[in-house]
C-alpha cells in the first residue's frame, strides 16, 4: 500500500493487516478458510472469547507490535481484549478546527476520495462498491450524484471511536446485514462480488455542509458497530459511536456544491495513495 503520513511523505508499507486480507480475498484458500470464519456461530465464539477476560493476554503484545502510544489514552485496567480496543483517548487529544466551515475527519483513519459520478466505484474493506449498491438505495444515491465519496479507512492501530462533523438533524440507523456469496470464481459471472460487509447509515442534515451521510463498515468476521443514537439533534464533536475487534471503514457522502476538498486528498487518491489523518485533520471546507 502506499501511504502518505500527516506531514505529506510519501512511502510505502505493507502491514500484517494488509497481508493477511489480501490472502483471505484474492485466493481460492483464503476464501475458502473465509467461508467458514464468517459462519455466525465461529463469529459469535470469537467475539464472546476476544470479550473475556481470557483474551487480556493478547492486550500487550498488541500494543508493541502496533506501537501504539498509550499515553494519549485514559489510564484504566482492562477486562478483556475488546475492552481494550474500544478505549478512549484523553480529553483534548484530538482537538477539533475552531473553525465550524471546516470539514473534518471524524475519526483516525487512511483517507481517499472520489467524485461521485454516474459509474463511479470505489473499494470498501476490498469489495467495490458503486454508491447505489453501498446504499442498496437508488434514490438516495441520485441524491449525491456530483457530490464526492470520502473513504476513512481504520486499522487495528487506529482509535476506533468516531464523532459527529457537525451540528445538525440525524435520522434513525439503518442496517444492512453483511452477505458472503461463494468461494467459487466462477459465481462473479454471476455476483460480481465475493462478499459485503455489515453496514448501518444515518442521513444528516448539518449546519455547514448540506445533507450528508455517514455510513460505518464492520469488520467480516467479529467486528460490530456500535452507535448510541437514533432519530435527533447531533452535536459538532459529539461522539457518536464505535467499532469493536476489526478493521473497519466509515464513508462520508457529500452533497455538489457544498463542500471544496482538499486538492491532495484528490490527488493522491487518483495516484492510489491514501493519506492518513486523525479525527478532527481538515478533509475540506464549506462553500
Amino acid at each position: 500500500m502506499k501511504y502518505a503520513d500527516r506531514d505529506g511523505h510519501i512511502y510505502e508499507e505493507e502491514n500484517a493487516q494488509d497481508c493477511f486480507l489480501k490472502l483471505l480475498y484474492s485466493t481460492f484458500t483464503g476464501r475458502f478458510h473465509l467461508k467458514i470464519l464468517t459462519r455466525p456461530w465461529v463469529s459469535k465464539l470469537g467475539g464472546a472469547f476476544l470479550s473475556s477476560p481470557f483474551s487480556k493476554c493478547m492486550i500487550q503484545s498488541f500494543i508493541k507490535k502496533n506501537k501504539i502510544d498509550m499515553n494519549q489514552y485514559e489510564s484504566k485496567k482492562y477486562c478483556s481484549y475488546n475492552d481494550f480496543f474500544t478505549r478512549k483517548i484523553k480529553k483534548g487529544m484530538r482537538p477539533l478546527p475552531e473553525d465550524e466551515n471546516i470539514l473534518f475527519s471524524p475519526c483516525d483513519c487512511k483517507a481517499s476520495v472520489y467524485p461521485i459520478k454516474e459509474n463511479t466505484s470505489f473499494v470498501v474493506k476490498d469489495t467495490e462498491y458503486t454508491v447505489e449498491s453501498l446504499l442498496r438505495n437508488r434514490k438516495i444515491a441520485a441524491h449525491f450524484q456530483g457530490g464526492y465519496a470520502v473513504i476513512l479507512r481504520l486499522t487495528v492501530d487506529d482509535y476506533h471511536r468516531y464523532c459527529y462533523v457537525d451540528d445538525g438533524i440525524k435520522s434513525e440507523n439503518y442496517f444492512i446485514p453483511g452477505v458472503y456469496h461463494t468461494v467459487n470464481p466462477v459465481a462473479n459471472d454471476y455476483v460480481p462480488i465475493y462478499k459485503e460487509n455489515a453496514r448501518e447509515f444515518s442521513m444528516m442534515k448539518t449546519k455547514h455542509f448540506g445533507d450528508m451521510i455517514q455510513m460505518e463498515v464492520g469488520a467480516l468476521m467479529v467486528g460490530r458497530i456500535v452507535n448510541h443514537h437514533g432519530y435527533g439533534p447531533m452535536k459538532r464533536g459529539e461522539e457518536k459511536g464505535y467499532f469493536e475487534f476489526g478493521g473497519s471503514t466509515i464513508v462520508l457522502l457529500l452533497q455538489k456544491d457544498k463542500v471544496e476538498i482538499r486538492q491532495e486528498l484528490l490527488d493522491r487518491t487518483q495516484q492510489l495513495c491514501e493519506t492518513k489523518i486523525r479525527q478532527g485533520d481538515a478533509l475540506g471546507r464549506s462553500i
